[in-house]
């Protein structure tokens, strides 16, 4: 049975006796109370979590008073990618909204447990598996990284490197100073194809501006590991424009057979200036060499004011990068704003529409585009509506789950799950839920001997699937 991290009723409740103590009327009524949990799951659920796991650190909160809250919801924060709600909520559904909220965190992180435990068996619709706990006491887990020694490097987006060796975390040094501001902070790890003979890490982070202490961009670094310490770093790709904005960064990393490197940067926060220009870096998927060179048949090289790094443009916020085994394409995953995610093939020099075509719309309920199609502008192989919130994608590779073998497996942070997608060439003729309630799926990778990985935050968590079958475990 899947377990629900807090109770509806109890919220409900706590609401009411929240009204009566923190400057509600006291007199709202039975169904003014489910209309706010009704604006909160449509709204609200996508960035904060279903059941309101994202304001368990109160610095989400901007103070206790619920005027704060009100503030809040009713002004945004654009700091943090909030939009305001003033013009979509009336001040009664406002502080509603907040009496919701504030009483539904009241519940002790701590206790939040995944919604299987170890030793549990799961049945899919193509294979049986056991969800191991392989690694706790995490809160973000970001990227995943296994070297050749069969250690775990896994990345905190507060912006702790850890190494998870003989059953105990380690910390890694020698890291590039982080920006750790709302969805920024240490993002994704990949190893160099060449990774035994060259020792080449590559980590994407949100970078402070060197002329704005205030502002950050994605950045690139390789570095080498010696011993639990980075040397070597090297900065290999530096994002513009910088923003003071929190969100919106991208970036998951990819190298295809020829040892390109490939990743997204988000559109920081400015879809009206950045993912339709050729002139910065955001909203963009990148492709360059593994040291940061451009490679000549680039898309837009000699293209005049272009950044020559970009492969494709027209991009939101894209955290699922992966390459097809069987064809080496690359795929791409992102998120759209309240619906409209994507999953998207990847072409030199295309134009993947954000923000002139999209199946989504404004977080406040708004329309920003009528337009779902465009000549010139490329079409998803599937989107979601409503958001499912894609974060960490990864095929299927090997034989350990033979049923699902070149399958996509992509993570939902707003449904918490992990969904299955089965291709027929480039057509998605098929989804499947995965381990529903499981947490907020921050990340999913492939081990080099053949087993799924999945990061869970809130609390964070490294799960390993291990395949059933008649003859036992695998």
């Amino acid at each position: 049975m899947m377990k629900k991290r807090f109770s509806f009723l109890g919220i409900l409740l706590a609401t009411m006796f929240l009204f009566a103590c923190t400057g509600g009327n006291g007199q709202i009524s039975a169904q003014e109370q489910a209309l706010a949990a009704k604006n909160y799951q449509q709204y609200c659920a996508g960035c904060h979590g279903t059941n309101l796991e994202k304001f368990e650190h109160k610095d989400w909160m901007y103070g206790d008073d619920i005027d704060n809250v009100v503030r809040s919801i009713r002004l945004g924060r654009e700091e943090m990618g909030m939009p305001a709600f003033g013009v979509t909520f009336s001040e009664d559904e406002i502080r509603a909204l907040a009496a919701y909220v504030k009483a539904g965190v009241s519940e002790n992180p701590d206790k939040l447990k995944p919604a299987l435990s170890e030793g549990d068996l799961v049945e899919s619709e193509q294979q049986t598996f056991l969800v191991d706990t392989v690694v706790s006491g995490l809160h973000v887990p970001w990227g995943l990284e296994f070297l050749p020694s069969g250690d775990l490097l896994i990345s905190e987006r507060a912006g702790e490197l850890l190494r998870f060796t003989g059953g105990e975390l380690q910390k890694i040094t020698g890291l590039p100073e982080i920006m750790a501001k709302g969805q920024g902070g240490l993002l994704d790890l990949e190893l160099h194809p060449d990774y035994v003979n060259n020792g080449w890490l590559y980590l994407a982070y949100s970078a402070l501006s060197d002329d704005d202490p205030r502002q950050g961009c994605t950045n690139i670094m390789r570095a080498r590991l010696d011993g639990n310490r980075l040397v070597d770093q090297q900065i290999i790709f530096q994002g513009t424009p910088s923003s003071a904005k929190g969100h919106h960064w991208g970036c998951k990393l990819e190298f295809d057979r020829e040892g390109y490197l490939y990743f997204g940067v988000g559109d920081r926060g400015n879809r009206d200036e950045n993912p339709q220009s050729l002139s910065n870096h955001a909203g963009k998927i990148h492709r360059i060499e593994d040291d940061g060179s451009i490679p000549a048949d680039n898309p837009f090289v000699g293209t005049p004011g272009a950044m020559a790094s970009i492969y494709s443009y027209g991009h939101r916020n894209p955290q699922g990068t992966c390459m097809n085994p069987e064809t080496g394409e690359i795929f791409e995953s992102e998120h759209g704003p309240m619906g409209g995610d994507e999953l998207n093939l990847i072409r030199p020099g295309l134009n993947y529409g954000w923000p002139v075509i999209s199946y989504g719309i404004n977080y406040n309920g708004t329309k920003f585009t009528d337009l779902t199609a465009k000549e010139g502008m490329e079409q998803p192989l599937t989107y979601w509506v409503p958001s499912i919130a894609p974060c960490g994608m990864t095929f299927v590779k090997g034989n350990r789950y033979p049923n699902w073998k070149n399958n996509i497996l992509i993570g939902s942070l707003r449904f918490q799950y992990l969904e299955r997608l089965v291709l027929d060439g480039y057509e998605v003729i098929h989804h499947e839920k995965l381990l529903e309630g499981i947490g907020r799926v921050r990340n999913v990778e492939m081990s080099p001997d053949g087993y799924v990985y999945v990061a869970i935050e809130n609390p964070g968590k490294i799960l390993r699937l291990i395949p059933y079958d008649s003859s036992g475990l695998k």
